[in-house]
């Protein structure tokens, strides 16, 4: 039994390190797929990188009453009525503070004690809070709000018959994760998982369409390797160059758009690999699907690049779509990722955030295997 065993385990790899030989030199005599594996991410980055920008509506606002004066109240109700803010009245600062940790608001406003006393006297002051992991939501919150309030203290300064400015009310602001609020902290992540999503689904979608194409597929039929081999000698060699693009790109985001890395950088690497692994047996799977090189392109594109830049929380905060997409946006791997690559590079290690996204990886990696297994075994048979 154990000499059985043990020729199963020898037999495989035999046939697996001869189909891995045999798709890397396709691979280095493929030029073109080379090209696009190595320069494509490099002008990716480049472009997305200092030209995009966004705008923001119903922005959730966690607010914090500290003061029982109407003028409190009412500078808290002010921030409702208009389609690009929502307040949402929390009972402590705690309570916000929570909000905002686990992305259930985008910034806090603090109406501190004495407010309505401070406010009498022409010199009050509120706190807002911004969530800097997307630089420009919040610089766009931060001018609602401060129109928000600048109005409500105009109107009510001149109901009083005063002409001060802004109501004597001064804004402190402090924003979280991206002090600066620098754009491209937020973009460059997103367009790491933007270029592992085209780099690993459209050179593996070409993979088996090609061969098919070509006629070399059948000749798999008459040799003893599996389907489940032949998935793992494709995807190989584009493993490898798709980490040498995560390289590349971690390189550029850290030396060349100044992006921080405030989590392990070892996690961003493994995570991105598991993904850059989705990607490749998404491809694959399709390759494998329309068995044409040009439909399998096509494919590609429309059920993972498309998807991952506007289901993502790339372009669009996804809390700010209408309910009904928001499930549909969690179906694709791509916003797994987005949430745990912009985490770790900017506000540091979520062990549940990070967990939950790794572990809904790790699943789509069974199921795309076990799918691609099951569409060569079909086409093999």
């Amino acid at each position: 039994m154990t000499d059985q065993a043990e020729t199963g385990l020898s037999g495989f790899f035999t046939r697996y390190f001869a189909l891995l030989e045999k798709e890397f030199r396709q691979m280095i005599r493929d030029k073109s797929n080379l090209a696009i594996g190595i320069l494509l991410p490099i002008i990716l980055i480049l472009l997305f990188g200092y030209g995009i920008s966004f705008d923001v509506e119903n922005a959730k606002v966690a607010v914090v009453v500290e003061d029982s004066s109407a003028a409190a109240r009412d500078i808290a109700q002010s921030l409702g009525g208009s389609k690009y803010l929502v307040p949402v009245r929390v009972k402590d600062y705690p309570a916000a503070v929570e909000m905002m940790e686990q992305s259930e608001a985008l910034g806090i406003l603090r109406i501190p004690v004495n407010f309505g006393q401070q406010y009498a006297a022409g010199n009050s002051t509120v706190q807002l809070i911004l969530n800097g992991v997307d630089a420009q939501t919040a610089k766009t919150i931060q001018g609602y709000v401060l129109s928000a309030v600048s109005n409500w203290g105009a109107k009510e300064a001149a109901r009083r018959g005063g002409i001060t400015v802004g109501g004597g009310i001064s804004v402190v602001l402090r924003i979280w994760f991206n002090p600066n609020a620098i754009s491209t902290w937020y973009l460059v992540p997103g367009i790491i998982v933007l270029i592992m999503t085209l780099i690993g689904t459209f050179l593996a979608s070409m993979l088996i369409a090609r061969e098919w194409e070509r006629g070399t597929f059948e000749s798999l039929f008459v040799t003893p390797v599996r389907p489940f081999e032949i998935a793992l000698a494709k995807v190989a060699p584009y493993l490898v160059i798709g980490i040498i693009d995560i390289a590349i790109c971690l390189l550029a985001a850290r030396f060349l758009f100044k992006v921080p890395i405030r989590g392990s950088l070892v996690l961003i690497v493994l995570v991105s690999i598991l993904y850059l692994l989705v990607s490749l047996l998404m491809g694959l799977l399709v390759s494998g699907v329309t068995r044409n090189q040009f439909l399998a392109s096509q494919m590609a594109l429309l059920v993972s690049f498309m998807p991952a830049v506007m289901f993502s929380g790339f372009v669009f905060d996804l809390r700010n779509m209408p309910g009904w997409i928001q499930p549909i946006c969690e179906i694709f791997p791509a916003t797994h990722f987005m949430k745990v690559a912009k985490l770790l590079f900017l506000a540091g290690n979520d062990a549940s955030v990070v967990s939950q996204g790794v572990l809904i990886l790790l699943g789509y990696t069974i199921l795309f295997l076990i799918l691609t297994t099951w569409t060569l075994r079909k086409r093999v048979e």
